[in-house]
Parts: C-alpha cells; structure tokens; sequence
C-alpha cells in the first residue's frame, strides 16, 4: 500500500513563512530561497524525477572489471615498534634484542583488566626509574584467539601496554620500548629501555 504525503494546510504554511521571515541567513549570498522545504511537497507540483535502473546482474556473474583488493590487516605492536626510531645506544640495543641483556625488574600482567594493568605498569615503571633501572620487562601475554560472534583483537594488553608506555606521565621515563628475545617471552612481553 503505497501512502501518499499530504501538502501544508494554510495554517502551516503561515506558520512556516513565521519562522522564516524571523532567521538570519548563515551565509548571506543575496539569493532568495524557497521558504518551504524541498522534503515537503507543493500542493500541484510532479514528484523528483527516479535515478537510473541499476543494470540486471546475475549470481555468479563477474563485474565490469573484477578488482583484486587486497585486505591488509593491522600491524602488529612489535612490527610498529621495530619501525620505530632508535633512541638508545646501537650496541646496547642489539644485545638488548638479541636476548643477551637480562632485564633488572619485570611485570607480569598477566589476567589483568586493562582497568587494572594500566595503574599497575605506571606505578611499576615510574619506581623502577626511581631506583636506577634501566631494563625492565613487562609481561603482556599472547592473548587468547577466542572466536565469538564479533570480531575482537587478541591479546589488548599487548596491544595497548606500548600506548601507554608512550603517554605521560611515562613518555619522560622510557627512552625505547621493542619486543622481547624469545628467551624473555618474545611477542608476549616488551623490553622497556628506562632514561638516566
């Protein structure tokens, strides 16, 4: 059933002029505009013209040009950080990677909330800074792959631990955050390099 819109009764097209007259153009351009809205239809007037038909397409048939789009997914938190610039001494930093370093304090947030993990890595890394730290390591895990009805990204600790690390009130405090040498937990932990 298909329901027909009904045109301005005089009462609501006096009121409508009301409104109008008391406005003030935002762009003031000197052309007139029609008072009354283009969604509302006048009285006599024919309907907007329909858009072309789509042509007819059959299940199985290939478009026009077949494009070849290609998804990439989102880098992972150690990708990022091994592009990221080099703020510590190279050769520190490759014994460092290289799982030849042994990490003076570390952090294991394991079955953390990310309510719960976040205070908690603030206050660890700002009291090892405080005690002349320079390596810790912080303990993230892998994450779990669950597979529910709505896609979720494993692992958030892993993913939002080198955010953090990066904001105050510890941007001051780290100089150089990379992933872990296998030995020490490799993409389940973080080496975090402190400042003097």
């Amino acid at each position: 059933m298909v329901r027909r819109r009904r045109g301005l009764t005089p009462e609501e097209r006096e009121l409508w002029s009301r409104v109008t007259r008391t406005t003030e153009a935002l762009h003031p351009s000197g052309k007139t505009i029609d008072p009354l809205p283009k969604s509302i239809a006048k009285p006599g007037t024919k309907p907007e013209a329909k858009p072309p038909a789509l042509p007819r397409f059959r299940i199985g048939q290939f478009a026009d040009s077949p494009s070849k789009t290609t998804h990439s997914k989102a880098p992972d938190p150690a990708e990022r950080l091994a592009e990221s610039s080099l703020r510590m001494d190279h050769k520190i930093y490759k014994r460092m990677i290289q799982g030849r370093l042994r990490p003076e304090a570390r952090l294991d947030l394991h079955g953390m909330t990310l309510a719960a993990a976040q205070p908690e890595l603030v206050r660890f890394i700002l009291s090892c800074h405080a005690n002349g730290l320079r390596l810790v390591l912080v303990i993230t895990g892998k994450g779990r792959g669950e597979h529910g009805p709505l896609p979720t990204r494993p692992g958030a600790l892993r993913h939002q631990v080198p955010h953090w690390l990066h904001r105050m009130p510890l941007t001051g405090v780290v100089q150089q955050v990379t992933a872990a040498h296998y030995r020490h937990g490799g993409e389940g932990a973080y080496y975090v390099y402190l400042r003097k």
